[in-house]
């Protein structure tokens, strides 16, 4: 039994960090459900950026010009097109988990990370005009974006929390998923709105890869991820929580993001084999995908309790680096670098519909 298919039997699901027009058009989408056991999809605008650098979407950028979209629009025009047809396809498996899983997404703009009212009105308005019910909305978890992800619960659109780094902003996110539920149960209306919540993990081992002691690299963010894994447990059998799931509400799930291991020295399957858990979710680029189906293994579950993340953490805190502060760091550095790859993308469109477009 390949490992994908044995940490799809330990409970965790196991989603694609990628799409493309041409992996859609070619096939390889579906293969990867029928065969490496993926269940859902994620998407970002880098992904798009370079799908789009790669000309397979020229054709589609001249007819949707032609027909007065520019920009930002065009763009979205695009990617609600592609998850759409990804959307079909994991629609199957939503099906089969009564909404549990299946769920691609799609992004609002991140210029908007910081303006909660803008947010939400794009939240809803993407949601609506892509028509699928397993497509996630991703809302960073800023402060303002916290905010927006309560009124999105609030008013039925699910959310895909991302840009998270620790125990204590994925239990914000948490709040926010729960106090959004709450005022859903309060109006009499539907409890059930799905949502995860994406904490990113190898952004940390980056970030300290060249301030730590030779023992300690390449440990922080399975350190981390045990910690907030023990803080959604912990989650998860709060009495706020049980009340929720009394009144018929299902918990959202926690995600890691960000697993493709940015250290050569280190093995390419660390944020797969290292953060396997019942009842969440990894979601991995094509490259780690495949060398986890090739040569991953599946030896033992997250501890429910931190295991010995406590111990780790000491032991970074002892080498200088505050977590707490970094976590913050990588939050606001991580929403900077959304903008820029934002920028680059809707600076890419209108560079080729006017390259493509040039004599008509």
């Amino acid at each position: 039994m390949k490992a994908t298919e044995t940490l799809h039997q330990r409970g965790q699901s196991l989603w694609l960090d990628n799409i493309t027009r041409g992996m859609l058009d070619a096939g390889k989408i579906a293969r990867y459900i029928d065969e490496y056991s993926v269940t859902g999809l994620t998407s970002n605008p880098s992904i798009f950026d370079q799908a789009i650098a790669s000309g397979d979407y020229d054709q589609a950028i001249v007819d949707k010009a032609a027909h007065g979209l520019a920009g930002e629009d065009l763009f979205f025009e695009l990617a609600v097109e592609d998850l759409r047809r990804a959307a079909d396809l994991f629609a199957p498996v939503h099906e089969r988990t009564a909404g549990v899983d299946g769920w691609v997404s799609l992004e609002v703009s991140p210029l908007l990370a910081y303006d909660t009212e803008a947010t939400v009105t794009a939240a809803k308005a993407l949601f609506a005009r892509a028509g699928r019910d397993n497509l996630f909305i991703k809302i960073p978890g800023t402060e303002p974006g916290l905010v927006a992800v309560e009124e999105c619960i609030t008013a039925g659109i699910p959310v895909n929390v991302t840009l998270l780094f620790s125990a204590d902003q994925y239990r914000a996110a948490a709040q926010a998923y729960q106090r959004g539920l709450e005022r859903r149960v309060a109006q009499g209306l539907d409890p059930v709105v799905g949502s995860v919540a994406s904490v990113f993990m190898s952004r940390w081992d980056v970030a300290v890869a060249d301030k730590v002691p030779a023992e300690l690299v390449d440990r922080l963010g399975l350190a981390v991820g045990l910690d907030t894994y023990r803080a959604y447990r912990r989650t998860l059998a709060d009495d706020r929580w049980l009340a929720l799931e009394n009144a018929g509400a299902r918990p959202q799930r926690l995600l890691w993001a960000s697993t493709k291991t940015k250290d050569p020295a280190a093995a390419d399957t660390l944020y797969v084999q290292g953060l396997a858990a019942p009842l969440t979710v990894n979601t991995m680029p094509d490259a780690t995908l495949e060398a986890f189906y090739d040569h991953g293994s599946v030896t033992e579950v997250l501890a429910a309790d931190g295991g010995d993340s406590d111990r780790t953490l000491a032991a970074f805190a002892a080498a200088g680096v505050d977590t707490a502060a970094l976590a913050a760091d990588l939050q606001r550095d991580g929403a900077a670098a959304f903008v820029a790859s934002w920028n680059d993308l809707i600076g890419r469109i209108s560079a080729q519909t006017a390259s493509l477009t040039a004599g008509h």
